[in-house]
């Protein structure tokens, strides 16, 4: 199991609970763009600039959201 950083692991939960609000409510303007701020968040985050993340690091990161 990895250790992932705090903030890293914080934004992809915030990104799985956006994207579970968006999937209740389409089509809202603010959550969308939420979504996209926490996906720019997560993915060019400090911890990938070491390595680029494998589908399982992927897998492991979002099992925790």
């Amino acid at each position: 199991m990895r250790s992932f950083p705090v903030d890293l692991a914080r934004a992809q939960q915030e990104w799985s609970a956006t994207y579970r609000q968006l999937a209740e409510r389409p089509g809202r303007t603010e959550l969308r763009r939420r979504l996209h701020l926490l996906s720019v968040q997560v993915f060019f985050h400090p911890y990938w600039q070491q390595r680029r993340p494998s589908p399982a690091a992927w897998r492991e990161l979002r099992g925790r959201g």
